[in-house]
């Protein structure tokens, strides 16, 4: 008797750890999935790169402060290590000693996957012997890669392989490629779900909101990172074409053009792109040039015609009234 109670004894004190450490919770997300958190040596731009088969992982693994570093906190996430952890490097603590803190108290460490990036480039992270197979992670000079419940043990190694060898070309399309080396040595056992790809500024500026240089989030699609793929396309697009409204308003006109340009082979199909083209070099004097483009986007959607006649009473189009009519009369 006294044989069979210590045995009970021993299988409801190990069901009532198991229940503490893996039982879902709606604070914790299972973000079962892989990231990269990465730093460019040169701009000191930091980034978080996720994906996993999980709805809106944007809104639980990453945690950004221009400045101060980048936190991907996953597996069965725990999200206050996102906000404790730039805490805690805000007040002088080094990755580790902010991830050692984190984790100290934290019943749950064994099912944890907890990366964090300061901005000097330093690195810790920690993957809990209880994170589902295939689970790990890779160190390397400003990044770390870190994965669990992936399909082989090939992931993270290739994600790290992709970061280092993508050298020179821009912090975010270094962070796609190495989750896109994740996919092709098989990702997420499950699949695929929601990505999110966030970069901020090395140094905090006097406009916070100008820190976060880019946020994408897929938070549901077949194929998240070829539509996040597609996203930061649009948005270099979209860069070209605020360069062109810059070199418009200072009189550079042949940088204008090319930057157009750019924006249009990027995105060749986008209305809007080619109606601020148009109405840029209206008011700049290329009637002819505007108008072309114009009797193209009018034919797709006559709505902008619309917004053409609203523009000049906002001052947005400087026209005179014949080469308003111009513009309005296209077909």
């Amino acid at each position: 008797m006294k044989k069979l109670f210590s045995i009970l004894t021993l299988l409801l004190t190990v069901t009532h750890f198991s229940a503490q450490a893996q039982v879902f919770k709606s604070e914790e997300p299972l973000a079962h999935t892989y990231s990269i958190v990465a730093r460019d040596a040169k701009t000191g731009e930091m980034a978080v790169g996720v994906q996993s088969h999980w709805f809106s992982v944007g809104t639980a693994v990453p945690w950004v402060e221009a400045g101060v570093g980048v936190v991907a906190t996953q597996s069965f996430t725990n999200k206050s290590f996102g906000l404790r952890g730039l805490a805690l490097l805000k007040e002088g603590k080094s990755p580790q000693e902010a991830l050692d803190i984190l984790l100290a108290d934290d019943e749950g460490r064994e099912v944890r996957q907890l990366s964090i990036l300061d901005a000097q480039g330093r690195v810790a992270t920690h993957t809990g012997k209880q994170c589902i197979r295939y689970a790990g992670h890779t160190i390397g000079t400003n990044f770390s890669v870190q994965a669990n419940m992936m399909l082989t043990n090939k992931v993270w190694p290739a994600m790290a392989k992709a970061f280092e060898t993508s050298t020179g070309k821009p912090l975010a399309e270094r962070v796609l490629l190495a989750m896109q080396a994740a996919e092709r040595e098989g990702g997420d056992i499950r699949g695929k779900q929601s990505a999110v790809l966030v970069v901020v500024r090395g140094k905090a500026t006097e406009q916070p909101w100008d820190d976060k240089t880019i946020d994408l989030r897929v938070d549901d699609h077949e194929k998240p990172l070829d539509e996040l793929d597609r996203l930061l396309k649009v948005y270099r697009a979209y860069e070209h074409m605020n360069n062109g409204d810059l070199a418009v308003e200072k009189g550079q006109m042949e940088k204008a053009m090319q930057e157009y340009g750019k924006a249009q082979a990027m995105y060749p199909n986008n209305l809007e792109m080619k109606y601020w083209h148009a109405i840029a070099l209206a008011n700049n004097g290329d009637i002819n040039g505007a108008t072309k483009i114009l009797q193209e986007v009018y034919k797709k959607d006559k709505n902008w015609k619309e917004l053409t006649e609203r523009l000049p009473e906002v001052g947005l189009l400087t026209l005179s009234p014949q080469n308003l009519q111009k513009v309005l009369q296209v077909k």
